[in-house]
């Protein structure tokens, strides 16, 4: 009899123990989870430009200031006249290979940037090694520059247009956005971006919306890559950690709370 309730009370307490270890566990890995998911990185502090510096260079380029909670490129101030370097600008505190990052910009009518990871320093710029989320005034930019002479190189049918490639939240010269998806607010207005980078999938994000994905290094990728605008650059995107950038087209630009997470 006591041999029966010793068995007894030995399964009542493996149960109790069953029970209750995975529900403690799963509490405590979703406060690992939410501790990891929240870690974001803040690469602007509003006030300074700390961290930033342009592209092959251990300076801010001119015409690149902080003011009023913003990390712009003001024209008006005409510092960049009589300056014959690159313009583009990396934060190049810290090289970045997995993650989430997100910015809100806005851009004048007819404006044209673009932001750029991976970026590695010693090309001529950018562009020949770092991928470009797209920022650009849409609407306007076709009507203000002259794309013929450009777009008429890549056999385009209507180059006198801004092309789906050229568009903003683009992957560019690589993906287009869905234009069913994509809600873009007009020149001088905020909009927000976010790119998530993982070896697995890419994907770009405007106004809390998914507009396109990827997979870098596919099949597919690999026939864009190589047919290209990008088939004589032979480093483009071909490193899978570097620097966050900006970049400037020469009219004025507004960036604001930007930050990363790594993933």
């Amino acid at each position: 009899m006591k041999n029966t309730l010793a068995f007894f009370l030995m399964i009542l307490m493996w149960s109790a123990c069953s029970d209750t270890s995975p529900s403690t566990a799963s509490a405590e890995t979703s406060v690992e989870q939410v501790e990891v998911k929240n870690d974001w990185i803040t690469l602007f502090d509003g006030q300074t430009t700390e961290g930033w510096r342009g592209y092959n260079s251990k300076d801010m380029p001119p015409g690149w200031t902080a003011k009023d909670g913003m990390l712009m490129f003001d024209t008006e101030l005409e510092l960049e006249q009589d300056y014959e370097g690159g313009r583009d600008i990396i934060y190049g505190t810290e090289e970045f290979d997995n993650f989430e990052l997100y910015v809100e910009w806005k851009i004048p009518e007819g404006g044209n940037s673009g932001i750029f990871y991976h970026i590695k320093e010693g090309y001529g710029g950018p562009p020949e090694v770092s991928p470009e989320y797209q920022l650009i005034d849409d609407a306007n930019y076709a009507t203000i520059h002259d794309l013929k002479s450009y777009n008429e190189q890549f056999g385009a049918a209507e180059p006198e247009k801004l092309q789906d490639w050229q568009s903003t939240a683009a992957d560019y010269a690589m993906h287009t956005p869905d234009p069913a998806k994509k809600k873009l607010n007009p020149a001088g207005e905020w909009n927000s971006s976010k790119i998530v980078y993982t070896p697995e999938r890419v994907e770009h994000w405007l106004n809390d919306q998914m507009v396109l994905s990827f997979v870098p290094g596919s099949a597919d990728w690999n026939e864009k890559r190589n047919s290209g605008k990008w088939k004589d650059a032979p480093d483009y995107a071909k490193y899978k950690k570097g620097y966050i950038g900006f970049q400037d087209h020469g009219s004025s630009l507004w960036f604001r709370n930007i930050k990363i997470k790594k993933l």
